[in-house]
């Protein structure tokens, strides 16, 4: 029989107080994981392996920017036993309840491992770290290794797993980002641009060499306006760029505008498909990994910028 720590406790959040049940003992029961992203539900899922129950929150398509925690959402957060999500503002909306649930259960911010002299502030995201860590394959890595020393930390026991499982994921990310360099430098230096719906690749363009442009800004929730519109049309017919990408998490309906102003002005720009940005594809398909995610990317851009 599992026994539990008797610690009731209420958390208010949202419409109301929702009762978290008492802390349990760890040692021989599943852990009870929550993610947010779909890039740490993966994580969580290949290091933990069969110690681990993760439900994660955000599926395919959904803007994390954007996304507020439901009702059965909560219960998920009421009934976990750690909760791992993104950290730097990505999960902004969210803020307040992952706050609060800190104090009654152990959370993590995957990125508290990354240092912080290889994080990027853009300018126009008012002092904040860039939050797309997951872009930098190498910068990832760090991520991986923050999921498995909180698993050890939390269920010492299963360390020797933890520390096993990582080691194998750890090297299939060293494999994949030597593909995805491999891959980069297929294109010419001048054509690797990359033109998206929201500044995201930032990561991507530093490490792989790509000069990369965002119709909206770090966060979807700025709205692009049409002086953006014509702002980027303008550099792409003068770069004569040959393709554009639509994001999966993120409505088309920006970048088509981006594609009619670029033909106005005489240059007719392809939409080179689609990218996955702030969430994976569908599970049970490559792109619902991270790892078939990253090399999904990788091959649209290098077929969509070489014609």
């Amino acid at each position: 029989m599992p026994k539990f720590l008797l610690i009731p406790v209420v958390l208010l959040v949202g419409c109301g107080p929702v009762q978290v049940r008492e802390q349990r003992a760890l040692e021989g029961e599943t852990i009870r994981v929550v993610a947010t992203i779909g890039m740490i539900t993966d994580a969580v899922e290949r290091v933990g392996g069969e110690r681990v129950e993760v439900e994660g929150l955000m599926g395919p398509g959904v803007d994390p920017h954007l996304y507020k925690a439901s009702e059965g959402d909560l219960r998920r957060l009421e009934r976990a036993d750690v909760i791992f999500f993104g950290g730097l503002h990505l999960e902004a909306k969210m803020a307040d309840v992952l706050e609060r649930i800190a104090d009654q259960r152990a959370t993590q911010a995957v990125t508290d491992g990354i240092p912080r002299e290889r994080l990027l502030t853009p300018a126009q995201f008012k002092g904040q770290y860039d939050p797309h860590v997951w872009f930098d394959v190498e910068l990832w890595t760090h991520a991986v290794e923050q999921v498995r020393d909180r698993l050890v930390a939390l269920d010492p026991t299963s360390a020797e797993l933890y520390r096993r499982n990582a080691t194998v994921y750890l090297a299939e990310l060293e494999e994949l980002d030597r593909y995805v360099g491999e891959q980069a430098r297929r294109i010419p230096e001048d054509r690797r641009v990359i033109v998206t719906a929201h500044d995201a690749f930032n990561y991507f363009g530093q490490a792989y060499g790509f000069q990369v442009r965002g119709l909206q800004g770090i966060s979807t929730a700025a709205e692009a306006g049409a002086g953006d519109v014509q702002s980027l049309s303008r550099f792409i017919a003068e770069r004569r760029i040959p393709a554009i990408f639509v994001e999966s998490s993120v409505s088309p309906r920006t970048i088509e505008a981006v594609r009619e102003a670029v033909r106005s002005r005489g240059w007719d720009v392809q939409i080179g498909g689609s990218l996955y940005s702030d969430a994976m594809g569908s599970p049970g398909t490559p792109d619902g990994t991270y790892i078939g995610m990253v090399r999904h990317n990788i091959d649209t851009i290098v077929a969509g910028l070489l014609g």
